[in-house]
């Protein structure tokens, strides 16, 4: 409706306003409905008592109340609902029509029925027909399930709903996964470094790494190369890089995404309330959230889930929750853990031992490899599907 209002469609612009007020809207088809209902049975009883006597009661009530049922309630909204926008524009300029016309009765019952509601549920929300975010996946599932949207397409969809819920925490290149440069290295060592990395953009780092204090990109530092002649003698590393730009670990993706584009930047490096380097995130790492992995010829190829030919998965700990979800359709939770090594232990309540196995969520999480307290690979065997035997 609002892309026909766009177009110029003024019986959409109609619909649209009707929309915006649902209050009058609602109030304007029950009082018309209630007066036709009303108003044709008194008439049909009226007429029917005059020409069957009292017997014309029982005739006006079951001959009234099929025609009502049908062609006043199933019919029209049977057809309405199958054919709404088709509907709702052939309707629109009489339903407009009815509402100022009965405008004045519709404002007396509004200022009636307001102090009720008020006293019995509060002041709610301003009166509307807009989707919440729950009516829209519930729409995007229904759509998937009538085959109106691929699975890709249906996982795009959450996703976008998702980037205002989900935190860079989730998102972001763990620290022990990042790769950073000591700027204490001779110019020589760190050159070398970036050249062997796959990366554009690295953290430099002085005294530990926790004091990450510039991020180095490979071109202006072999554009600096060049400008020498490509001699290292006197480089500074340090003056090349960029300010380091850090973000707090509880910013939501949308928050995110926004702030990148407002930067016009890439790159953002991950603290956690005490200020201690949590990871990396990345443009890319929120696009992918979107459409998905997103590979290309530089990326460093990361072993994380093996199908096994018994239907089981092999998962290393360190995998998300919403990558499994999103890539194998499962339904795991991830409101209280990242990665499927955190799901385990935060429903466990305890470090499991290798050989291990728990049942959670009709999954069965069997540990396979553990280093001191953290779990490196976990095989996850989902339920059975319906009629098929284990």
């Amino acid at each position: 409706m609002h892309q026909l209002e766009q177009n110029g469609d003024h019986r959409a612009t109609l619909v649209n306003r009707l929309h915006a007020r649902t209050d009058r809207l609602l109030s304007t088809i029950l009082l018309g409905n209630n007066l036709v209902n009303i108003l044709s049975s008194a008439l049909a009883t009226s007429v029917l008592i005059t020409l069957f006597g009292e017997a014309g009661v029982v005739y006006a009530t079951l001959g009234m109340t099929f025609l009502v049922v049908m062609f006043g309630e199933v019919l029209p909204k049977t057809l309405a609902f199958r054919r709404a926008n088709q509907v709702s524009l052939l309707v629109a300029p009489a339903i407009t029509g009815l509402i100022t016309i009965f405008s004045p009765v519709t404002r007396a019952l509004d200022l009636l029925v307001r102090p009720i509601v008020r006293g019995v549920i509060g002041r709610g929300e301003a009166p509307g027909l807009g989707p919440s975010s729950e009516e829209l996946r519930g729409a995007i599932e229904l759509h998937a399930e009538e085959g109106g949207v691929v699975r890709d397409e249906r996982a795009m969809l959450h996703s976008i709903l998702d980037l205002n819920e989900v935190t860079l925490e989730e998102v972001m290149t763990h620290r022990r996964n990042v790769a950073m440069i000591d700027a204490d290295e001779a110019p020589a060592t760190i050159v070398a470094q970036v050249l062997a990395s796959p990366y554009t953009r690295l953290p430099l780092w002085h005294g530990e790494p926790d004091d990450v204090v510039g991020v180095i990109h490979a071109k202006a530092l072999f554009r600096a190369v060049q400008a020498r002649g490509g001699s290292l003698d006197g480089l500074d590393i340090i003056a090349l890089s960029a300010k380091p730009w850090f973000v707090p670990d509880s910013r939501t993706l949308m928050d995110q995404l926004q702030a990148f584009r407002r930067r016009r930047e890439h790159f953002a490096l991950v603290v956690d309330e005490y200020g201690s380097l949590m990871g990396i995130v990345t443009l890319e790492d929120i696009l992918e959230e979107i459409v998905g992995e997103i590979t290309d010829e530089h990326d460093v190829a990361v072993p994380g889930v093996i199908r096994q030919p018994d239907g089981s998965f092999v998962v290393q700990g360190s995998v998300t929750i919403r990558d499994l979800n999103r890539e194998l359709d499962w339904r795991l939770p991830d409101e209280e853990a990242v990665t499927i090594a955190g799901l385990v232990l935060y429903e466990a309540k305890r470090i499991p031992d290798v050989g291990q196995a728990f049942l959670f969520h009709g999954f069965r999480f069997e540990i396979l490899r553990r280093h001191r307290h953290q779990i490196t690979a976990i095989r996850v065997t989902p339920p059975q599907p319906a009629g098929r035997a284990p």
